[in-house]
């Protein structure tokens, strides 16, 4: 990871719980695209990422965590909307995923542009949407966010994993 990608991880290091920087065993970033077939990407990018740090029996709630996160951060924080199939996350990154693991935990965190937090709305379990905030309170052991401090705008969302002792 390139020096924009400490810049840009530095502002969590404030708004999570306490975290040793020396402490983090892997520190990973993706950009994603403005359109919602950044959510696959996001979920493969996990996946990948997880299987190198010795971590795939966390994929499947991690994976949730991480869908949820980036819906949200696609729907409710690009300006002026998504694209229809051409965002191109390199040249204009919107929205970025960071996953870092520590020696006893793991913390997913998505940054968006749009420095409105989120809000966990009234969960109707007969529709499609708005239960993607409880979701992640239920398998995490911690979330939540933070405005972008300095040059940098926007919000972090980001949600922690307590990792079972070895």
């Amino acid at each position: 990871m390139g020096s924009e990608g400490s810049t840009l991880l530095e502002p969590l290091w404030r708004g999570l719980p306490p975290i040793d920087p020396s402490a983090v065993s892997g520190s990973v970033s993706c950009p994603l695209p403005s359109r919602f077939e950044a959510v696959r990407g996001a979920r493969q990018f996990t996946g990948s990422t997880l299987r190198q740090w010795g971590l795939p029996e966390l994929f499947d709630d991690v994976a949730l965590v991480v869908s949820e996160l980036v819906t949200n951060a696609l729907r409710h924080g690009v300006p002026g909307g998504l694209t229809g199939g051409r965002g191109d996350a390199e040249a204009d990154p919107q929205v970025r995923l960071h996953l870092m693991h520590c020696p006893s935990r793991l913390v997913c965190a998505v940054r968006d542009l749009s420095a409105d937090g989120p809000v966990a709305g009234e969960a109707d379990w007969a529709e499609e949407s708005g239960r993607g905030l409880h979701l992640v309170e239920s398998f995490t052991d911690g979330w939540g966010w933070h405005p972008l401090a300095g040059t940098l705008r926007g919000k972090v969302v980001w949600a922690l994993f307590q990792l079972p002792r070895p």
